[in-house]
């Protein structure tokens, strides 16, 4: 039986994601769902990024500070012998730790999982996924945006028996491919000031979006579902939908005027991916990226998404409509008027 969570530890918590991830478990613990919230940070983000510290620590999340790398110090926090910056007092162990490290950071989380592995009160552990899945059948495992993340998961089934591992895979970001055309316009964007959008292959591709903070959201819920959440790869999601219906409500909601669309086509995508990888691989990341995307790399035809397997409803995610008017609202300088 997969045990109860009762207290968080979280890792890059005020990254990219990592904010809303924290946002959403900071509530649930305010409101008495967890009996304790931390996160563990280095110095130069307690340095450069005080708000945000100082923020969590009036919401009641214990600050720990540290070197990520030093599995003596990792093993003092985790085991409940470290003291928190806000708290000055050690408190007992957790019992889940949750990562949100970014991309570049991906292999830290090794020495975090070998840690828990052996701090006999952590049950469960979150790696950092939150996004496409990398062992979809459709996708190439040889992906290179892929591979960081593939090596945690060799890792885990190599290493790891004692601990319960559940990797949250989410859609792709709305906030970002809702935006105006990149640099790159061939990847595909939605310019609001311009009523003009570029399509990736012809439009119909169904791709499954997860909003930033339903990610949070999500990843609470499967913290509250721990027997539905026991050593899987959860496929979540906000809603599904296609590049044409998105452009549809960006029709409606700037006056019913058609846009001027584009469309790239794949064989001009592989050739646009290999070329940008050919020049850094910043730029290759997106474009494999949207590439598995319209492959049809967030649908699951034969399993689904699990959303209802812990409890998610429809209602409870944000719609197509709202991140469509929070992407206007961004592009046109009126996000405080939502």
């Amino acid at each position: 039986m997969a045990a109860a969570t009762r207290s968080i530890l979280a890792f890059g918590a005020t990254g990219n994601i990592g904010k809303f991830i924290i946002n959403e478990l900071s509530k649930a613990h305010q409101a008495g769902t967890f009996s304790r919230l931390a996160i563990f940070t280095s110095q130069s983000t307690v340095d450069n990024k005080s708000t945000i510290i100082n923020d969590l620590k009036s919401r009641g999340v214990e600050v720990f500070v540290g070197d990520i790398a030093n599995k003596d110090t990792l093993r003092s926090v985790i085991s409940g012998q470290a003291k928190a910056l806000n708290s000055g007092k050690s408190d007992a162990a957790f019992d889940t730790i949750v990562s949100a490290a970014g991309r570049p950071a991906i292999l830290s989380q090794i020495p975090i999982l070998e840690v828990a592995e052996q701090v006999e009160t952590v049950k469960r552990f979150y790696p950092s996924e939150f996004g496409t899945d990398i062992e979809h059948p459709v996708t190439n495992d040889k992906e290179p945006p892929h591979q960081l993340k593939l090596k945690v998961r060799a890792y885990v089934r190599e290493n790891i028996k004692r601990l319960s591992v559940t990797y949250l895979v989410t859609g792709p970001y709305p906030e970002f491919w809702f935006r105006q055309t990149p640099p790159y316009p061939w990847t595909g964007g939605f310019d609001v000031k311009a009523k003009k959008a570029v399509l990736l292959y012809d439009g119909k591709s169904e791709i499954a979006f997860t909003s930033m903070p339903d990610v949070g959201k999500l990843l609470v819920a499967s913290v509250l579902h721990p027997e539905e959440s026991h050593n899987r790869a959860l496929k979540v999601c906000s809603f599904t939908t296609t590049p044409l219906d998105v452009l549809a409500e960006f029709e409606k909601q700037t006056g019913g005027e058609k846009w001027q669309v584009e469309f790239t086509n794949r064989d001009t995508l592989l050739k646009k991916e290999k070329e940008a990888y050919e020049v850094g691989i910043p730029q290759g990341t997106g474009h494999t990226l949207r590439k598995i995307w319209a492959d049809g790399g967030t649908m699951y035809p034969e399993t689904g998404h699990d959303n209802e397997r812990i409890g998610v409803k429809e209602k409870d995610m944000e719609s197509l409509e709202t991140l469509v008017a929070r992407a206007i609202a961004e592009q046109t300088g009126n996000e405080g008027k939502l």
